[in-house]
């Protein structure tokens, strides 16, 4: 029943997400010749500059992803992706969105807000809108020199070269914008508010700064023994506790302001995370 509820949930996500799509292309891009990234972009590109529709193009240029994702990451993700993507299509070919502005800036914006957001919705059931991300983790899978984020990154500059040679450069750098926009939404969609944030904590005054982030925070600390470097006092050899924690975003500055009360001189880095499960870190315990 839970498994139940899950799914329909996921469902849901993508259904809000084809719809919102829909809004930023057929709303707001289309009108004034902005492209997105990705699969998207060249579907976009393709319409303007061969003629046939958007919707057509999306399900054209997506096929070759979608049998990479069902051959490489798995059945049921290649599934959902493309009824989302058949979805997205039939949305863009049957239902009337209107002409939301005419400016330039709020177009390029909104457009990918929507975009973003409809993409970051569809992940966040199980699917995509946008088969980039699929070819992107394949390459990224096999090669030992590029990333994720590269593959993508090469790929959107070929693409907004070909938009301002076809589209114009006015047009190529308001889509670079719809790009960024389309890229932070999708981010706040996937990790929220609540992105997670590292925190590693070496002090002379571990036991208090624990207690402390235990206690009053109501945070996990693990604590973990490592051997002393070359620091504020010089080089030591001398092993010393270090703690480990995990916090939101909102609360990096409070565990900060907690630690100096406890040691002015104690050493603090952070580092963002892309997904944390378990422990305390869903308890908000902060007041």
């Amino acid at each position: 029943m839970k498994t139940l509820g899950r799914e329909s949930l996921n469902y849901i996500f993508i259904v809000l997400g084809i719809l919102s799509a829909g809004m930023g292309l057929k709303g707001f891009l289309l009108s004034s010749r902005f492209i997105d990234g990705g699969v998207t972009g060249v579907s976009m590109l393709l319409s303007d500059v061969v003629g046939l529709p958007l919707s057509l193009w999306i399900l054209i240029i997506n096929l070759p992803f979608i049998a990479l994702g069902y051959h490489q990451i798995s059945k049921k993700f290649a599934i959902k992706s493309a009824l989302a993507i058949a979805g997205l299509s039939l949305c863009l070919a049957i239902i009337k969105y209107p002409d939301v502005t005419q400016d330039k800036l709020l177009t390029a914006v909104f457009g990918g807000f929507f975009i973003g957001a409809g993409i970051g919705l569809a992940i966040r059931g199980g699917a995509v809108l946008d088969g980039t991300e699929i070819a992107a983790l394949v390459v990224s899978r096999k090669s030992h020199i590029f990333k994720v984020g590269d593959v993508i990154l090469i790929f959107n500059i070929f693409i907004f070269l070909a938009a301002a040679f076809f589209l114009g450069v006015e047009s190529a750098l308001y889509s670079i914008l719809t790009y960024i926009a389309a890229s932070k939404t999708i981010d706040f969609i996937i990790h929220g508010i609540e992105e997670y944030t590292a925190i590693t904590i070496v002090s002379m005054k571990n036991e208090e700064v624990k207690a402390a982030i235990i206690n009053k925070l109501h945070r996990g600390v693990t604590s973990y023994r490592g051997q002393g470097g070359m620091g504020s006092k010089g080089v030591t050899n001398a092993e010393q506790e270090i703690l480990y924690c995990v916090v939101t975003r909102l609360e990096i500055g409070i565990i900060k302001n907690v630690v100096r009360e406890i040691d002015p001189t104690a050493f603090i880095t952070t580092h963002s995370l892309s997904d944390v499960e378990g422990g305390l870190i869903k308890k908000s315990g902060l007041h």
